[in-house]
């Protein structure tokens, strides 16, 4: 199997692995985004800066989320059928669609930011910065969206691993350039002035708590601008390499549609995949809104039990200020972003799965349709259960390691276990979008978002759960979606899949390699430091781990012929009997 056939078009092993190559990169770079902003900004700030991120990713979603699936789906049947003008048109009629929905979108986030803020977290409006200079993000990520809708229809990955790349090495350089500037200019003047907003400012720490909402506002700046340029690469990579479709291969294909049918096609596809998407994104915001709001309520009620129960966590500023509901959040922030690592990387699954399924199922080849499917859930298996399982094992040391508050460890023992069910709702909706169904991700979303709400607001209000009910519900959530999914993409396509192999064997493995891991940990400690035993934990889970998907023998040689250099792999893991 050629990695990259000669018109471009890339297999969905290499797509993925370029998409899972730009986004390691990407995760390296929010890594060393992440880490260094939430010890400049803390709790407080990035709770400020957790908050524009939910109000954003829901408007984002609406606007956008469905049209690169559609474009997508509907450039890559037209490519397998020949209709090569068809796949253009639908390039050019996207433009003016997102171009509007972008802008719109925009102001909504603009104007409703404030309405929204007075309802979730009363007291404190201090998000207000952050989510208006993240509002025109809005837009230029919209306008991206259309080329990498495009580029991932015709089965061409590179354009948007490197637009990713170029955003998120602004956000880095920009975002944590201009939150530290932002943070100590502001302190400095506050303190000068001896007065923030007709207050008295008692101490350099008021001054800086005073400072943290324009700080915040600061990081999300790299992110906006990050958007830009993104979007500035995908535009000049349009107009220098085009898209791969020659003068001849336009004069043989047929009439495209009219541009009234191909918009209704878009529609068709695209409403239910971005109410599917905002769907998923208003899982987020159901967080930020339940959890600071019943976590006000608690604090109404009884004010010394958050405080007792985590005031050794927390800085006494926040606790004077009456922030510890935003601090909490804030905590919570850093726990989602680790376990929004593990859906990131099936999402590159999902992504470059949907065109090779898609011409799979237009083609009626049910052979190829049922090897298509099981080779996204057996990769996506073998990523999304040990990382699961690692980040919820080592939940607290992993926080430590990465100098999070040791609340944030709570809570990623169950985001970890949520992380693995929902690390696979993205290539599942991929597959039901690929074969049709797009509306079956929205049922389902709906439902499981119903449990979310109710699970936050009962769990977080009891005060021996507060904060880890939005962990419970999460996990419940994500695990209806799953079995949801899963059984009806079986029953729709009337294909029986080989649960054994593709979700047993690897959830052995990870047990294996967990109890291995945890053990070495516990007995690292007495000859190690804890940074060093957590590290030598992870390599002996990551080995372990690895030495039970041999002996198993879950990897098939399609899994790995697809990689660069991959037939020579496959050949040697062969001779050991390695491959099933």
């Amino acid at each position: 199997m050629k990695k990259v056939a000669k018109n471009g078009k890339q297999s969905f092993i290499h797509g993925a692995f370029l998409l899972l190559l730009s986004l390691a990169v990407v995760k390296v770079i929010g890594a060393f985004f992440k880490i260094p902003l939430n010890q400049i900004i803390g709790n407080v700030g990035m709770g400020y800066f957790g908050t524009a991120y939910t109000i954003y990713n829901p408007i984002f979603s609406l606007a956008t989320a469905g049209f690169p699936v559609a474009i997508s789906r509907l450039v890559s049947e037209a490519c397998a059928r020949g209709q090569y003008r068809e796949a253009r048109r639908v390039h050019h009629l996207s433009i003016p669609i997102f171009l509007a929905l972008g802008t719109l979108s925009c102001l909504v986030m603009a104007f409703g930011a404030r309405p929204y803020l007075e309802y979730a977290n009363r007291s404190d409006m201090n998000a207000l910065p952050a989510v208006y200079v993240l509002a025109p993000a809005v837009l230029f990520s919209a306008l991206a969206a259309i080329y990498r809708g495009y580029y991932e229809g015709l089965r061409n990955m590179a354009p948007t691993a490197v637009s990713q790349v170029v955003e998120a090495l602004f956000k880095l350089f920009l975002g944590l350039g201009c939150s530290s500037w932002v943070l100590q200019r502001a302190s400095e003047e506050y303190l000068l002035s001896g007065t923030v907003f007709g207050a008295a400012v008692e101490s350099a720490d008021y001054a800086q708590a005073a400072a943290l909402p324009y700080a915040a506002a600061g990081a999300i700046l790299g992110v906006t601008v990050g958007s830009l340029f993104s979007l500035l690469y995908l535009v000049l990579y349009y107009w220098r390499k085009r898209d791969g479709i020659t003068q001849a291969m336009l004069e043989r294909s047929p009439l495209p549609h009219s541009n009234r049918e191909l918009v209704r096609l878009l529609l068709k596809t695209a409403v239910p995949v971005a109410v599917g998407a905002l769907a998923v994104n208003l899982s987020s915001l159901v967080d930020t809104t339940f959890l600071q709001n019943r976590l006000n309520d608690l604090m109404a009620q009884n004010p010394g039990g958050l405080v007792q129960q985590y005031g050794a966590y927390l800085d006494p500023v926040d606790v004077e200020q009456g922030r510890v509901p935003t601090a909490l959040f804030g905590c919570y922030t850093n726990a989602v972003t680790l376990f929004m690592l593990i859906p990131a990387v099936t999402q590159a699954f999902g992504i470059s799965a949907l065109p090779n399924i898609t011409a799979a199922w237009a083609s009626g080849n049910r052979e190829r349709l049922k090897s298509g499917m099981e080779r996204v859930l057996r990769v996506a298996s073998l990523v999304t259960i040990p990382a699961g399982l690692a980040l919820s094992v080592f939940a607290g040391p992993t926080a430590a390691l990465l100098g999070y508050n040791p609340i944030t460890g709570r809570i990623l023992v169950l985001l970890g276990l949520g992380a693995i069910f929902a690390a696979y709702n993205t290539p599942l909706n991929s597959l039901l979008q690929a074969v049709g169904r797009v509306d079956l991700p929205v049922k389902f979303m709906g439902i499981g978002l119903v449990l979310k709400i109710v699970l936050n607001y009962v769990l977080v209000g009891v005060p021996e759960i507060n904060v880890l009910g939005a962990g419970i519900g999460t996990l419940a959530c994500y695990f209806f979606l799953t079995f949801c999914s899963l059984y009806f993409l079986a029953r729709e396509t009337k294909i029986s899949f080989s649960l054994f192999p593709l979700f047993v064997k690897p959830f052995l493995a990870a047990v294996l390699a967990s109890v291995a891991g945890y053990w070495c940990r516990k007995g690292c400690l007495f000859f190690f430091s804890e940074t060093a035993g957590t590290l030598i934990a992870f390599l002996v889970f990551f080995l372990v781990y690895a030495a039970g998907v041999l002996m198993l023998r879950i990897l098939k040689k399609s899994d790995v012929t697809g990689l660069p250099g991959g037939q020579k792999i496959a050949k040697t893991l062969e001779n050991h009997h390695w491959i099933g």
